[in-house]
């Protein structure tokens, strides 16, 4: 099934309607990526192993493919407002609560917000390609930015308030201003966007064919180890910081900050350098640059050491996922949107697999560091799964494709 499509030309969207959603991008973004900053908090509060906290990981990445599987349901039955309410409504649940119980009531709560995010960043994302028809592509990094804004913000404001112990105030600010949020969107006008029709693929599509292609699995092992690798990365720098360094303020906190705003500037630049190599050399380089940040973590000392390392990671891993997108496109065409749910399936399930699989070696061997061995498998294991793909054709870039693929991510 196609993306539902939209038609503006009867009712008037609401002014207010892009900036509330890039309100709630931003929002969103903090609580995609809450857990990396908050989970040394979580850890001692809840006195967690690191295959405890894990669990959480996978509990948040397990309801955000059930968000995904709901919003492509609930979407073209009911449009986009009720998708997009329900699924802010949900994120302030499950953050609001989130410090309130045990161990067990917080992995049901990562659930709860992890399908929140599963039905608001698909949603969005299509909303704002829909309403943006002459400028699709620019508008959807604009809204992408705000995402990344809340993703960098997140931990330092973590940091701030963990110096007055006043780390829940995060969490309850971030569900009321949802809550506030997802009431606005009640009150404006989406245009047509509620009465949405949907496009079924041509019957007459060689749909078969395209399962017997040797680039199926190698895009999909790409797809699971990608969002696997960088989450891990993302979500466990905070802990091992805390762990390493001897210092004795929060710094540790803001460590991912350094890795989000890395992905966000090597996305940024991406443009630019590819009008110089090729997007299969910038994917190869950019795990190698990511592999070699991992393998620094496991020499670093101090905070510095850390921030450079962890950057150096990011900035590899920033253009790998967005040519992994590309590549779906090039190799399969217009065929790409009958693997697309599959390979965004896999993605939800790297995410919610790997993390979890860095605390589960972290406890059985007694040290972290053993632990980030795992996103570092990962980047080498991508590196083999990217010799193995042919190069495309000149003429289609990630710029492009990035446009189409944005509808189906649930990935930042």
């Amino acid at each position: 099934m196609q993306p539902p499509s939209f038609n503006t030309q009867t009712k008037p969207v609401s002014a207010a309607l892009s900036p509330l959603l890039h309100s709630g991008f931003v929002l969103t973004g903090v609580v995609n990526t809450m857990l990396g900053p908050l989970l040394p908090v979580l850890s001692t509060r809840w006195k967690l192993n690191d295959t405890q906290a894990g669990v959480l990981f996978t509990s948040q990445f397990a309801g955000s493919m059930l968000g995904v599987a709901a919003s492509s349901l609930v979407t073209p039955r009911r449009g986009s407002r009720v998708s997009l309410v329900m699924g802010l409504g949900m994120m302030a649940l499950g953050t609001g609560a989130l410090e309130l119980g045990t161990w067990r009531l917080g992995i049901i709560l990562s659930f709860v917000f992890g399908i929140g995010l599963g039905l608001a960043i698909p949603t969005t994302n299509l909303l704002v390609s829909e309403l943006n028809p002459s400028r699709r592509a620019a508008a959807l990094n604009l809204v992408n930015l705000s995402w990344g804004m809340g993703a960098v913000g997140c931990p330092f404001v973590v940091a701030s308030l963990q110096r007055v112990n006043r780390g829940s105030l995060l969490l309850y600010g971030t569900a009321a201003l949802l809550v506030v949020l997802a009431a606005t969107l009640t009150r404006v006008c989406f245009g047509d966007s509620d009465q949405m029709e949907t496009h079924a693929v041509s019957a007459s599509s060689p749909g078969k064919s395209i399962w017997r292609s040797r680039y199926v699995p190698i895009l999909g092992a790409i797809f699971f180890l990608y969002v696997g690798s960088e989450t891990a990365v993302g979500g466990w720098t905070a802990s091992y910081a805390r762990r390493i360094t001897s210092d004795t303020g929060t710094a540790w906190a803001i460590m991912p900050s350094f890795f989000w705003a890395a992905l966000l500037v090597g996305r940024a630049a991406a443009p630019f350098v590819l009008r110089h190599v090729s997007e299969l050399l910038l994917a190869r380089l950019g795990l190698g640059l990511g592999a070699l940040g991992i393998i620094a973590l496991h020499s670093a000392t101090n905070t510095p050491a850390l921030a450079i390392s962890v950057g150096f990671a990011g900035l590899g891993f920033s253009t790998v996922y967005p040519i992994a997108i590309a590549m779906l496109s090039h190799q399969f065409g217009a065929m790409a949107s009958r693997l697309a749910g599959l390979m965004f399936t896999l993605s939800g399930l790297g995410g919610a697999t790997l993390p979890w699989l860095v605390g589960y070696t972290s406890t059985w061997y007694g040290s972290l560091k053993f632990g980030l061995l795992v996103p570092l498998g990962g980047c080498l294991a991508m590196l083999v799964m990217y010799s193995l793909i042919s190069a495309p054709a000149k003429d289609s870039g990630i710029a492009a494709d990035g446009d189409a693929a944005s509808r189906v991510s649930t990935h930042k």
